[in-house]
């Protein structure tokens, strides 16, 4: 099934349970239609880093949209499985395509530098209110502790 979004009236990111169990979600909607997708953290943090990185070359945005709450919860359209982002310098917008695992799903969403610059200070920010890095190795810190890889057994689990 593909679904194409090419001016969406509201994006939003967010993530369900608890720290070092959430569930990251990216909803879409245009009109009557609502897209929501479930992504990995890794791919979120990525997907933040390149949209901060190119909002640059698209000229500086006007006014950032600052509301990226996640709708109700519906279900899930599909598990995010690759994920391709593109610049359209002349249009001014950025055009994301997200495919599930199976192929069996698509969905292409144009963002505008407006709403991929606001998309990518939320999506930062929902990274850092996660658990903080290990200084060694980066891993997550649980709370119940953390045996770093870095330490080869040789310490005990860092707090």
């Amino acid at each position: 099934m593909n679904y194409v979004f090419n001016a969406p009236d509201k994006v939003m990111v967010g993530t369900r349970g608890e720290v070092g169990n959430r569930l990251f979600l990216l909803q879409f909607r245009q009109e009557r239609r609502l897209l929501i997708l479930k992504l990995e953290k890794m791919q979120v943090t990525q997907m933040a880093q390149w949209l901060g990185q190119v909002i640059a070359s698209l000229g500086r945005p006007g006014h950032l949209p600052d509301d990226f709450t996640l709708e109700p919860e519906y279900e899930i359209d599909f598990a995010v499985g690759d994920i391709a982002l593109a610049i359209d310098e002349e249009a001014g917008v950025i055009d994301a395509t997200f495919t599930d695992m199976n192929d069996e799903h698509e969905a292409v969403v144009t963002l505008t530098k407006e709403w991929a610059g606001g998309l990518a200070i939320a999506m930062t920010r929902l990274i850092d209110a996660g658990r903080p890095p290990c200084p060694l190795c980066a891993g997550p810190l649980d709370p119940r502790g953390h045996d770093c890889p870095r330490t080869n057994g040789h310490r005990p689990p860092i707090r």
